[in-house]
Formats: C-alpha cells, sequence, structure tokens
C-alpha cells in the first residue's frame, strides 16, 4: 500500500463526513416535498462526491503494489472501469439537484 495514496483517500473521507455533518445540520426552509427531495439529492451529491473520490484512491492504494509497471489508468479500463463512473454520477447529481433547487427557488 502506498502511504500518499491511502492519506489522501482519508482526507477526502474526513471531507465527505464534514460536509455530512455540515449539511445535515443545516435547517431547509423549503415548504415543499419536491423542495426537500432536490436538497436531499443534492447532500446526497455532495457527501457521495467526497467518498467516492475517497474509494478511488483507496482503490489505488490497494492494488498500485500488484500493477508492476502497468498505468492505473489500465487497470481503471480493465477491472475499475466502474469507479470513475460512480464519481461522474455523485457529481452529476449535485449539480443537477443544485441547478434545479436554485430555480424552483427563484420562482
Amino acid at each position: 500500500m502506498s502511504w500518499f495514496e491511502t492519506a489522501v483517500a482519508v482526507v477526502f473521507g474526513a471531507f465527505g463526513a464534514r460536509s455530512a455533518a455540515h449539511w445535515f445540520r443545516r435547517p431547509f426552509a423549503g415548504t415543499d416535498a419536491t423542495d426537500h427531495l432536490l436538497f436531499a439529492l443534492f447532500v446526497l451529491g455532495r457527501v457521495g462526491l467526497w467518498w467516492s473520490l475517497a474509494g478511488l484512491f483507496a482503490i489505488y492504494a490497494a492494488v498500485s503494489s500488484h500493477l508492476k509497471g502497468m498505468a492505473f489508468t489500465d487497470e481503471i479500463k480493465t477491472r475499475f472501469w466502474w469507479c470513475p463512473v460512480i464519481v461522474l454520477v455523485f457529481a452529476s447529481l449535485q449539480f443537477v439537484a443544485s441547478f434545479l433547487l436554485g430555480r424552483r427557488a427563484s420562482v
């Protein structure tokens, strides 16, 4: 295991926990159920983005000693193709939920 990737995974995991604690304590003044759903999706996207990045670095820390000359991108293409997809899904979820929530608040 590589210490740098492990440290980055721990830091990203801590950022995700901090983000979850921050957004769960924040009061939300929405009156509609759709507003609450969009806010929950925003928080899920935000926390999930941090934790999926932490997972990506944790996977790299776990398999980096076994690559032996292969690039990590080659390993991503063959075995862990789903991990960057999860990162992109959470980033997209956060963006779309915040955009839609912002549009609803201005109406």
